[in-house]
């Protein structure tokens, strides 16, 4: 059945009346990011920790970190080795610095990793439905039954242990998270007027999942994405901890967790500070999640609140 030329012509006026994101919007996102303390604070220190792990590691030789020194042995934190010295004898601070490039990359590789392939799985899904969404979405519901770290370990065993293969473990992990999320957003946006205009109007479902839908469930998916960062280099340093992630002597945060696990009651320091350096740049990675969070969906923020103070 075709369309009439009124039906066609309604479907134009919708799709004009569709909701531009204009410039001032994306001001509107980064006032209200920047309006949040929290938000703020954590995006200090993700850009430092960003900077270290960029240009720390060009200053500073694999064998200047891994150099050993005997005689210097667990010497605690003082000026000259501010974080100490390890059961070798090397500079901890040098080591934590070093190991922030291996969290980062692990982290951003993973993660996108799970967004290249999470994201169209939850697209295709949630926009075509039927038969195609449940043997998609069963596949990632397999995935999502395993505990994550289990499931992690499990690939990085299979795949043998490196960093590239953690890489991909984490990502194999947090593809399913992804997929359900966009589904979910995908499932609501593809019923709005303006798709169903976009459609009568003969539009094709590629330009439908780019032009309209995609950059609707965007938000939700970055929000994600930087929670997502924040787990992965956590599992990272589960990884590296159990001995499937870098292998020694390079360093990493929780390689040197657990060589520091041996020596705790005779120096503290070599698993504290590592182990400090992963609960900061974690809770920069929240504390920036929760303020996108807010500043793209502020109708959620105002239901928070509004709970919070009616207990």
């Amino acid at each position: 059945m075709t369309d009439t030329p009124r039906s066609q012509a309604a479907a134009e006026i919708e799709l004009e009346r569709l909701p531009e994101k204009p410039a001032s919007r994306s001001r509107e996102i980064l006032s209200a990011l920047l309006a949040n303390k929290l938000a703020v604070a954590g995006l200090v220190v993700l850009a430092a920790v960003l900077l270290v792990g960029v240009f720390y590691p060009m200053i500073v030789t694999p064998a200047e970190t891994n150099q050993v020194d005997v005689a210097s042995r667990f010497l605690p934190p003082s000026l000259d080795h501010p974080f100490g010295t390890d059961e070798l004898g090397r500079d901890i601070v040098e080591r934590v610095l070093v190991a922030s490039r291996v969290s980062l990359q692990v982290g951003f590789v993973a993660v996108g990793i799970a967004v290249v392939f999470g994201v169209p799985i939850g697209l295709i899904a949630g926009y075509y439905r039927g038969a195609i969404d449940s043997v998609l979405m069963r596949l990632m519901d397999i995935l999502f039954s395993f505990p994550a770290i289990l499931l992690a370990i499990a690939i990085v065993a299979t795949l043998g242990p490196s960093i590239t293969n953690a890489m991909i473990a984490i990502g194999v992990v947090y593809t399913p998270i992804f997929a359900r999320i966009t589904r979910g957003s995908v499932l609501v946006v593809s019923e709005e007027v303006y798709v169903r205009a976009a459609r009568s109007l003969g539009s094709g479902d590629g330009r439908i999942l780019f032009r309209h839908v995609l950059p609707n469930v965007l938000p939700p998916v970055i929000v994600q994405t930087s929670l997502s960062l924040a787990f992965a280099i956590l599992a990272e340093a589960a990884l590296s901890f159990l001995g499937l992630g870098v292998a020694p002597p390079d360093p990493a945060w929780g390689r040197m967790l657990f060589d520091g696990r041996n020596f705790f009651g005779q120096a503290w320091w070599m698993g504290f500070f590592p182990g400090l350096a992963i609960l900061i740049t974690v809770m920069a990675f929240n504390f920036v999640g929760d303020g996108l969070r807010d500043a793209l969906d502020p109708k959620q923020k105002s239901v928070i609140e509004s709970r919070g103070q009616s207990t």
